[in-house]
């Protein structure tokens, strides 16, 4: 699994604008929320894949998002069915889904009910992207991927990674933007 490839898709300068043009969020407020929630959208993700109780479900989640074309990502995302994004979040924070939500909202300034609407519109590009990054376009053993997301997400400090991709060691260019070459 390629947690580069992952975040890079998912925090591009593409997925941030169109997430902020579909919630009427700027692209700042939508950096933001990403960077408080994600990393526990992503812990989520892992309770969901070592869970006994969950990991056959979560793995049968991962191969139907896996599914979708994600290579146009602004046409993903115009298509997002935040409904479902909504019960994607459900799944991964649980019970620490307001604590979440509320977290975010204070960190952007923004009011829970638009952070929760950027995080559905994000929640089933991720599904989809750790679905393809697990394999599991052609597979649902959850034995498996529970064991691939412990490796994916157990190595890395996916917190201080999202920030540093979304805002490098200056608020103004994110080291994703200077990878990618954008402004």
């Amino acid at each position: 699994m390629d947690m580069n490839a992952l975040l890079g898709t998912l925090l591009s300068g593409e997925s941030i604008e169109s997430i902020g043009k579909l919630s009427g969020a700027t692209e700042d407020e939508v950096k933001s929320v990403l960077g408080s929630a994600l990393p526990q959208m992503l812990s989520g993700a892992q309770g969901q894949a070592t869970d006994e109780k969950t990991a056959e479900s979560f793995a049968q989640a991962l191969t139907d998002h896996a599914q979708a074309d994600t290579s146009d990502v602004r046409g993903f995302l115009d298509g997002v069915d935040q409904i479902d994004g909504g019960k994607i979040l459900a799944h991964l924070l649980g019970g620490s889904l307001n604590a979440t939500t509320q977290a975010a909202a204070s960190s952007s300034g923004l009011d829970v009910g638009k952070v929760a609407k950027i995080l559905a519109i994000a929640a089933p590009l991720l599904m989809s992207l750790l679905g393809k990054q697990t394999g599991q376009e052609n597979s649902n053993d959850a034995s498996a991927i529970g064991g691939l997301m412990s490796a994916f997400l157990g190595k890395t400090d996916t917190a201080s990674l999202i920030k540093l991709l979304l805002f490098g060691k200056k608020k103004k260019k994110g080291l994703l933007g200077l990878l990618l070459g954008g402004k």
